[in-house]
């Protein structure tokens, strides 16, 4: 098992892989039954081909920390998805947008 916000971050990064056609081997923190310190990992496959499932486990000990692992995978998914401030589609074309030639008179071209 693993934490929420963990296995949220791994349920992205599978599918931001498998958009780009791509499969990684990654390493998560997970909690095992005989370690509840939380000091244990899994390594995974995880991107095209592979599935990745998430299900909500009951849990009556403490939370481990895994804020580092988080901010490990969220910064690869930062990496995977494109910025959004680098390009902004617009949805439809505006008259401002045209270059106008303020000698070309179009009437002329209607005989």
């Amino acid at each position: 098992m693993t934490t929420d916000e963990v296995a949220a971050l791994l349920v992205e990064l599978t599918a931001e892989l498998a958009k780009r056609g791509r499969a990684e081997a990654i390493t998560i923190p997970i909690v095992v039954e005989d370690d509840v310190d939380g000091d244990t990992s899994a390594q995974l496959v995880i991107g095209l081909g592979n599935d990745v499932l998430s299900v909500p486990q009951s849990w009556d000990q403490d939370v481990p920390d895994f804020a580092d692992a988080e901010t490990r995978l969220q910064g690869y998914l930062d990496d995977l998805r494109p910025s959004t401030t680098a390009y902004e589609p617009r949805d439809s074309l505006e008259t401002t947008d045209v270059l106008e030639d303020p000698d070309l008179d179009l009437r002329d071209f209607s005989r």
